[in-house]
């Protein structure tokens, strides 16, 4: 599953950011280079810590758009 660039500890901290810009994200190991545009899972925070929220968000050019909903 995709993770965002900046390692958000809440949901509510990925949705106050995609409110003010754009919010890159990538996929970590071999499941390809990054992430196709369309719908995506997001989970965080990022390995190690276990994984505690998960979202679901619009993915175009390999970021979150500014002002997108993040379910």
């Amino acid at each position: 599953m995709p993770y965002t660039v900046a390692n958000f500890k809440t949901k509510k901290a990925l949705q106050q950011a995609v409110l003010k810009g754009n919010v890159d994200v990538y996929q970590p190991g071999p499941f390809g280079p990054g992430v196709e545009d369309g719908e995506a899972t997001i989970e965080g925070p990022h390995y190690p810590e276990p994984h505690r929220w998960y979202a679901r968000v619009k993915v175009a050019g390999g970021m979150i758009p500014q002002g997108s909903k993040v379910k």
